[in-house]
């Protein structure tokens, strides 16, 4: 399908794989595990749904409400698939952009993650496939652990005001044509979708949410996202008054893209964010 035509469509339907509660808690392992021992357990679905247009929508959405927002932003870095780069010239960028989107007095980066199918296969640290299970990455419990586990002398003191996980998602270098990030509108996700799951390290067991389906569930995606254009993300709030806090997510494929656009890259740079105590 032509790309200009696949930006005026409303909405998409595609597949999201979702977990199915069993009652017992999921685990997934971040290494070899022992031997006999699967490398994730539960029990996923596939679900048809329907995945708006977000850019329809942008000037609209808030983190706050949805739990995502669309920035453009060009950077000065020339090679984001450059890790020393990355730091050097990326990360004062995405500090400025999260300051400025969210109004926090500080934004702390704590790593990136490279998603690509072909630079997966090289063995490179830090390189990914995108993600196809409905998740968010933090929990009501491993949320304040984050900050514990970085910031061990100021967390208690921190964790006494209001603070965010906000990702911040774009291409690597060219649109994103396929496998796109699909992602859940927090307003439709009940208390009872979310699921703790371990995840298994050689040194520490963090916890994220995975996602039960929910026929309420209301997806959205940017089609074509292109170099100069980014998402922010929410991944979890501390602050209880109705906002967002766990809004979820999960890459998919995009039904309508042709089938020789090359697999999708992207780089999501993972920052703390803290507020004044006014926030």
């Amino acid at each position: 399908m032509d790309g200009d035509r696949q930006i005026q469509l409303n909405a998409i339907t595609a597949t999201m794989t979702y977990l199915v509660p069993t009652g017992k808690k999921p685990v997934s392992y971040q290494y070899e595990p022992p031997p006999g021992v699967p490398l994730r357990s539960g029990t996923y679905e596939d679900r048809g749904v329907q995945v708006y247009n977000a850019r329809t929508l942008d000037a609209d959405l808030s983190l706050d409400r949805e739990g995502f927002a669309f920035v453009p932003h060009v950077t000065k870095a020339k090679d984001l698939s450059d890790d020393a780069e990355v730091k050097a010239v990326y990360y004062p960028e995405v500090e400025r952009l999260v300051k400025q989107a969210t109004g926090a007095n500080r934004v702390v980066i704590f790593d990136h993650t490279i998603r690509s199918a072909p630079l997966a296969g090289t063995g490179r640290k830090g390189i990914r496939e995108p993600v196809k299970r409905v998740h968010n990455d933090y929990t009501v419990k491993s949320g304040p652990q984050r900050v514990r586990d970085l910031l061990p002398d100021e967390a208690e003191e921190l964790l006494t005001r209001r603070f965010a996980v906000i990702n911040v998602w774009r291409p690597l270098r060219r649109t994103v044509e396929d496998t796109p990030l699909g992602l859940l509108d927090a307003r439709s996700i009940a208390t009872q979708d979310l699921i703790a799951t371990d995840l298994v390290y050689p040194d520490r067991v963090g916890e994220t949410y995975a996602v039960a389906y929910n026929p309420a569930h209301r997806w959205l995606y940017f089609p074509r996202l292109r170099a100069d254009e980014a998402v922010l993300l929410k991944c979890y709030d501390s602050k209880e008054d109705g906002r967002a806090r766990f809004p979820a997510h999960s890459a998919f494929d995009d039904p309508t893209a042709p089938p020789s656009v090359p697999p999708r890259e992207s780089i999501e740079i993972r920052t703390l964010v803290f507020f004044p105590p006014e926030n």
